[in-house]
């Protein structure tokens, strides 16, 4: 499931400080990243069930490279997946009304968190 029109998708912003506002937001960044690539994850647990859900924000590199200091990134549309042990994560079926309000506050979390510093142009 995508998150579409969030106005987190097109976002520019330096991989430092693009670390901290994630960590901030509660966001982490897994294992899925490469010199090009990077996902951040937020992780649902759901107890009674056992099921576990990931709200992504993936981002690719315009400018140097992931966890380069000159690093810029742009952020992607984000998307919700729920796992299935030991087979892996499903993005396209129906998922838990909560898991969804949850995922856009979320989103909205971030995206005020990310309005309150300024886009970065990379230099042409």
């Amino acid at each position: 499931m995508q998150f579409n029109l969030t106005g987190i998708e097109g976002r520019v912003v330096p991989f430092r400080l693009l670390e901290d506002i994630m960590a901030k937001v509660g966001f982490i960044r897994g294992g899925a990243w490469d010199y090009e690539r990077v996902t951040y994850d937020f992780k649902f647990e759901k107890k009674q069930t056992g099921d576990v859900y990931y709200l992504r924000v993936p981002g690719v590199a315009v400018k140097g490279e992931i966890e380069g200091s000159n690093c810029i990134v742009k952020l992607g549309v984000p998307y919700l997946g729920h796992h299935y042990y030991p087979h892996g994560v499903e993005y396209d079926e129906v998922f838990p009304d909560d898991i969804v309000e949850t995922s856009e506050e979320r989103l909205k979390v971030l995206k005020e968190t990310l309005e309150e510093i300024k886009d970065y142009v990379p230099e042409t």
